[in-house]
């Protein structure tokens, strides 16, 4: 074979590589826009035919230690009050100077919370001062007058004596010093006179102080710098009538309105528990102070006083407790009682679902079925003694096709 021959089979056909490139080319864009497609397709599927959040009211479990003991005998709702409460206010009508109290601040008896404008008070004390001065000076000029005519009476007596002036200047002597005496005595009157009054403008002067009568708490502030305050309503509503109130914290209670029907059920120095609403796991032991002899005829129930043998801080007035009255200790049996366990769910909550009782527990945003083990149901309460913890947040009237892993949407419980 000759040269020419061999470098034409060497040759490229251009026409042919070029057709071979764009075949390949448009296959790869076809397996792209595949790709594409399958992966919409996917994300249509998951997201497209996934459930809707479920909207389901929830509430929390309970310890069942925070449940009524076993041995009440009466359970019943009140409020805490302060048996030792003051709004503190002037004796007197004026201005308020200064305010030295906010809420929430401990005072001592005798502190000052408050002044007002003095400018009357000390200006009718400075009179009543230089009333006083006026009249000691006064008595001060009538002692050396009398000192004076002593004398002369005693010189009168001496001449008198001699025979050397007639006895009627002797009585003239008498006459002065007398009157001397005299003049002193209603003077020394007059300034006790005067102290009295100095006295009184003191205690007017002392009025514009307002001090509070016993050691407590403020929770309310009443006037600001500028008002006028009265100790009687006046001025249309423009007149304060107190500075602010005091609390005296140890002298807190619980008062309580037990149905008529059961208030033979209580009796004074019975015990009590008592569970603030806002502390639930708080227990405060307690007793009967009295039962107030009065019955309200629009609500049929009567009032109950009772003590609270613990005094904290979280303690505060108007807060809403659960009262437990319980059976007299000495007629409590001896032996122990079984000490409540689990906690306290509302009866809504368990449901039976494939023969065995469950609830629904709220996690995150999915409902996670659990299988628990629960006592009979007690009103609106059910006690679970396995399978809950306290503070779960539990699904009410969970509907029936809700399952395990559903997405849901959590309300509070009315």
């Amino acid at each position: 074979m000759t040269q020419p021959d061999l470098l034409g089979q060497l040759r490229i056909e251009r026409g042919n590589a070029s057709d071979e490139s764009d075949s390949r080319g448009a296959g790869r864009w076809i397996a792209l826009v595949l790709v594409l497609l399958m992966a919409a397709a996917a994300a249509w599927w998951f997201y497209g035919r996934a459930p809707a959040a479920l909207p389901v009211k929830t509430a929390s479990a309970v310890a069942a230690s925070s449940a009524a003991p076993s041995n009440s005998v009466l359970d019943a709702s009140g409020y805490v009050v302060a048996r030792r409460q003051a709004t503190v206010s002037a004796k007197i009508t004026g201005k308020v100077r200064e305010v030295l109290i906010e809420e929430g601040m401990r005072v001592e008896q005798g502190q000052i919370l408050a002044t007002l404008d003095d400018m009357d008070q000390q200006a009718d004390v400075n009179l009543r001062q230089a009333q006083l001065d006026s009249a000691r000076s006064q008595a001060a000029e009538i002692e050396a007058q009398l000192r004076q005519a002593r004398n002369d009476y005693r010189r009168q007596q001496e001449l008198t004596a001699r025979k050397l002036t007639p006895a009627s200047q002797l009585d003239a002597a008498r006459a002065s010093s007398d009157a001397f005496t005299a003049r002193l005595n209603s003077q020394r009157r007059q300034i006790d006179v005067a102290v009295k009054s100095l006295e009184m403008s003191q205690v007017s002067l002392n009025d514009t102080i307002i001090r509070a009568p016993f050691a407590g708490v403020v929770i309310a502030k009443a006037a600001q710098p500028g008002e006028m305050i009265s100790p009687i309503s006046a001025g249309g509503g423009f007149t304060r009538t107190g500075i602010g109130t005091i609390v005296d914290m140890d002298s807190l209670e619980v008062e309580v309105d037990v149905n008529e029907a059961f208030i033979g059920r209580v009796a004074a120095k019975m015990p009590v528990e008592a569970t603030l609403n806002a502390y639930p796991d708080w227990h405060i032991p307690g007793a009967v102070v009295a039962v107030i002899p009065a019955a309200d005829r629009t609500k049929a129930t009567v009032r109950v006083r009772v003590s609270l043998l613990e005094k904290d801080q979280r303690i505060v007035p108007d807060m809403g407790v659960r009262v437990a009255f319980l059976e007299a200790r000495e007629s409590a049996p001896a032996a122990p009682k079984a000490v409540a366990k689990g906690v306290i769910v509302p009866a809504n909550a368990v449901v039976e679902r494939d023969g065995q009782l469950s609830v629904f527990v709220v996690d995150g945003e999915i409902a996670r079925r659990r299988g628990v083990e629960a006592s009979a149901a007690q009103g609106s309460q059910r006690n679970v003694l396995d399978g809950l913890n306290p503070g779960d947040s539990v699904i009410l009237d969970p509907p029936a096709d809700l399952v395990d892993g559903n997405r849901v949407t959590r309300e509070a419980a009315k």
